[in-house]
């Protein structure tokens, strides 16, 4: 099957978060990824090799400090600008100087979307300090995204629960667009209620292998849900070639699988309708699924 693939989140490789440090223990991650810093040119090699055409490339803040910079990815969005596109991350504690870095990289350097992740602030995605990016983000017409689920991570879970905080924000800004990474696990039934209830809130799978995707998924995406699911990997936490190999087996139609033409929206479709991404043009190995 001859799909494009878009990764709706991807980190850069290099980056040192300490409370992050036990979640690639414990997942069996590859620890070069996590301390090597590719290059551009790397990244492309190794998405080309799991057959992956674009990806998402997310910043990070945390409080006090940036982890990769918005200019860094602008590095990888600029060497390959129909390949690898751009989620900014920004100081969510100084939300002026947040709303105009936003404004800049999506206006000036063609970034998707922003990005925060709530366990790293200890900040429920219906605090103040977020609503001026939700405005922008509006006004910008880009997604927000974040994290929904516990954390991998050694922090506080709480701020990550689909209801009622994501369920909140979506009803306060109903025009909002949302994807909600990491597939709300353990309050699954909840990222998909929320998913469900209103239109602009999507989930992608990001953190979760393909094989370990829990049967509420499966039944969402396969009914109400085709146009509100997109496939992430959280790379480097999972790797590429690892994910795409695993999606082989959602191709059947069964109970646990999706339907061919869901996992064309799953797979690409969506991502590049939410994000407004544009087509490919250069040539990838989508051929593996």
């Amino acid at each position: 099957m001859n799909v494009p693939i878009i990764d709706v989140w991807a980190n850069p490789t290099g980056m040192h978060i300490p409370e992050a440090t036990q979640l690639f223990a414990q997942s069996h991650s590859d620890p070069e990824l996590g301390h090597h810093r590719h290059s551009p040119a790397e990244v492309i090699a190794k998405m080309d090799e799991a057959g992956v055409s674009q990806i998402l490339l997310a910043a990070w803040h945390r409080p006090g400090s940036t982890i990769f910079s918005n200019e860094q990815v602008a590095e990888y969005t600029r060497a390959y600008p129909s390949r690898i596109f751009g989620l900014a991350s920004v100081d969510l504690l100084d939300p002026v100087a947040a709303v105009q870095e936003l404004d800049h990289y999506v206006r000036a350097e063609g970034f998707k979307g922003l990005r925060v992740v709530p366990w790293i602030w200890n900040l429920p995605p219906t605090d103040a300090h977020y609503w001026p990016l939700y405005v922008k983000c509006i006004e910008l017409d880009v997604p927000f995204c974040t994290q929904i689920g516990h954390t991998g991570p050694l922090c506080p879970s709480d701020v990550g629960r689909p209801i009622p905080y994501i369920d909140e924000v979506a009803l306060k800004f109903p025009s909002l667009k949302i994807v909600g990474g990491h597939l709300g696990y353990p309050w699954v039934g909840e990222a998909v209620s929320v998913a469900w209830k209103h239109e602009n809130v999507h989930i992608d799978t990001s953190a979760w292998s393909p094989k370990y995707y829990p049967s509420e998924f499966f039944t969402f995406a396969n009914t109400t849900g085709r146009k509100k699911v997109m496939f992430g990997t959280n790379f480097p936490h999972l790797t590429w070639g690892t994910c795409v190999d695993a999606i082989r087996i959602l191709g059947t139609g069964t109970r646990n699988g999706l339907r061919e033409d869901v996992l064309r929206d799953f797979l690409g479709g969506n991502a590049r309708r939410v994000f407004k991404l544009p087509g490919l043009q250069e040539k990838t190995n989508s051929s593996r699924l």
